[in-house]
């Protein structure tokens, strides 16, 4: 009986300290989070990483009002064109991807735009399984904490187009010498289409299969904006 009791309370304790344990997690991560609605960030972990060797990284921050369309309908249409539907993580996409093995064995990549934006603000590159548990969980508490265009926002100022060339503005700037509203259905594309590596892709010279997807990611955003894509964010 006695042994009994000290099992049940054991328990009580064990269960306490992990009901503390989540609560204070899902606070930390809403405090990490929710601030974003309102506030910029002036940097990313991304960008404290940089190894690119540019010092300082290029970087400005552009408002939604001030971005206009063509760049957010450009990386949508090359990143994430469910990203209006999904919670954050796009199970069909990911489900896909396990089905696709390339023969090497590896997968090929399935991270949503908000996955991207979870994983350039607060986190590291790398496939570990705990940077991908913590993705897959502050992704979700964004997409709670979050409108979509302010993702789409955020990840725009902070996506990757170059070495050390960090959001569309600092890229419209230095690639092609103007604002991000101004840039051409084109131009727009061809930023997006170095997305998945900007390491080895290039804006400046692109190669065959850069133009290739330029190409595509154009037949896209002209589907996206007959579609009416824009009002499915509201």
């Amino acid at each position: 009986m006695a042994r009994s009791t000290k099992i049940r309370s054991r328990w009580r304790r064990w269960s306490i300290r992990l009901a503390f344990g989540v609560l204070a997690a899902v606070t930390v991560s809403i405090l990490m989070v929710l601030p974003l609605r309102w506030i910029d960030p002036v940097t990313s972990s991304f960008m404290l990483q940089d190894d690119s060797g540019r010092d300082p990284v290029l970087h400005a921050w552009v408002s939604w009002e001030h971005m206009g369309a063509t760049a957010a309908l450009a990386v949508v249409a090359a990143e994430d064109q469910r990203f209006a539907d999904h919670f954050g993580l796009d199970l069909s996409a990911i489900s896909k991807s396990i089905e696709e093995q390339d023969k090497r064995g590896g997968l090929r990549g399935a991270s949503t735009i908000s996955q991207q934006v979870t994983k350039n603000l607060f986190l590291w590159s790398g496939r570990s399984f705990i940077r991908k548990g913590l993705e897959a969980w502050l992704t979700v508490v964004s997409e709670l904490c979050l409108p979509k265009d302010r993702i789409l926002e955020i990840y725009l100022n902070i996506a990757e187009f170059g070495p050390g060339v960090y959001g569309i503005g600092a890229a419209s700037s230095y690639y092609f010498q103007t604002v991000p509203s101004r840039l051409t259905d084109s131009e727009a594309a061809l930023l997006a289409a170095v997305l998945p590596s900007p390491r080895r892709l290039h804006v400046d010279s692109p190669s065959d299969y850069v133009r290739d997807r330029q190409r595509w990611i154009l037949a896209q955003m002209h589907r996206l904006r007959r579609e009416g894509w824009f009002t499915r964010l509201q």
